[in-house]
């Protein structure tokens, strides 16, 4: 599906808006886990059901872990830490929280399961995590490529004391064995080397507890301790998927809110919210909310001075090679633009028309729909990209249109 985006930086008549986004896919791919191994069942409100959150509910199902979704509601019959299947074949898609979470987890309990997934995440890094987890004793052999997707592990509830992560790539390396580990039958303690922005890590600690689990933190490392408990969760809205809104407000002059948004969250992205209150132009380094990282190069062009986009190195590894989708579709908008090992330098200019290829990944596309709201002629190749994370987000967009205008 195309999707032409309509110019409106002149025809904004009624600026003062407000928009939904769905929940929080961080925070709900975490919910659905904690509940799952939680003791008794849990209802987590406001769930995001994009198709990713959709393949992980689909993925701890295989695992004999029985939920059913009414609306934004999900309520989940936990196992109490001992997966109902010791043989299973689970499918995680193109869900890097699924293929991280579920991979962990599989590692960390009794049983022998095969992994698969789409061929777009056969080509994502996964390596740190699972030789983290083969030196906790967990037995893993690939069917492809070594360390990629697809391949059976054969897990352990019963692994090594410690182990050390390298969480230089992503922050879901550590994330993922905290999460597992409260399900080992001794403590482990996880330590990590290499460095990334932690607002995520954080994210899961904080979530940890709230399901009953506590992590202490000490002597280099994390050790989890406790059991998860069922109990009614609210996921919060996703911030992720706000940012695009407020990134109208920079680029078109207009005061659009998005529901439920407050400084208050625990997402890390909210920091990209406030870099945008005052910038135009210069360095940002988009390390600790690097998802952001498309969104501000979409506006860019519209700044006074060059942006200097850097310390985002990792996104070449995730659903594309986002650093080189970014100059790519600058160069083919008419944009200016210098493409850096470790991100991007974007010149002052203004756009022209053009068809926006969107390599298969969901914030490409919405990223550049931003751009063509102040140039005519800006064309979302295969704009349906986006149900990996927000569905309706053109429906969206086409309403908050209709109303600005």
């Amino acid at each position: 599906m195309d999707y032409a985006v309509s110019d409106i930086y002149q025809r904004i008549k009624h600026p003062v808006q407000s928009v939904s986004v769905p929940g929080s896919k961080s925070i709900t791919a975490r919910a659905l886990l904690l509940a799952a191994l939680a003791d008794g069942s849990s209802v987590l409100h406001g769930a995001q059901m994009s198709d990713d959150c959709a393949t992980f509910l689909r993925a701890v199902g295989s695992l004999g872990i029985k939920a059913r979704v009414q609306g934004d509601s999900v309520t989940v019959e936990g196992c109490g830490g001992v997966l109902p299947a010791d043989r299973a074949e689970v499918y995680v898609g193109s869900a890097g929280t699924a293929a991280r979470f579920i991979t962990a987890l599989c590692a960390l309990s009794d049983g022998e399961f095969l992994l698969t997934s789409s061929e777009q995440m056969m080509r994502r890094p996964q390596r740190p995590l699972i030789e983290a987890l083969t030196a906790l004793g967990a037995q893993f052999s690939f069917m492809g490529e070594e360390y990629c997707f697809p391949f059976r592990v054969r897990g352990t509830s019963s692994p090594a004391p410690s182990v050390t992560v390298d969480i230089t790539r992503s922050s879901q390396f550590l994330s993922a064995l905290l999460m597992a580990a409260a399900c080992a039958r001794i403590p482990v303690k996880i330590k990590t080397v290499g460095s990334h922005g932690m607002d995520y890590v954080n994210m899961t600690l904080a979530m940890m507890t709230d399901f009953g689990v506590n992590v202490r933190r000490g002597e280099g490392g994390y050790i989890a301790e406790g059991r998860y408990a069922a109990r009614s969760y609210d996921i919060e809205p996703d911030i992720s998927a706000a940012c695009y809104f407020y990134a109208m407000n920079r680029l078109l002059g207009t005061k659009i809110s998005v529901n439920g948004v407050s400084g208050r969250t625990m997402q890390g992205d909210y920091k990209f919210i406030k870099l945008l209150e005052n910038f135009d132009g210069g360095v940002a380094d988009l390390s600790q909310f690097s998802d952001q990282t498309l969104t501000l190069a979409a506006i860019a062009p519209f700044f006074s001075s060059p942006t200097e986009i850097v310390g985002v190195k990792h996104i070449r590894g995730q659903e594309c090679d986002r650093i080189r989708a970014i100059s790519t579709n600058l160069a083919l908008l008419g944009v200016p633009c210098e493409e850096r090992e470790d991100g991007v330098k974007i010149y002052p200019a203004t756009p022209h028309g053009g068809r926006v290829k969107t390599f298969g990944d969901h914030r490409v596309a919405m990223s550049f729909a931003l751009t063509g709201l102040r140039c005519g002629g800006v064309v979302i190749e295969d704009a349906e990209v986006c149900a990996k994370t927000f569905k309706e987000y053109f429906s969206v967009l086409d309403d908050l249109v209709a109303r600005l205008t």
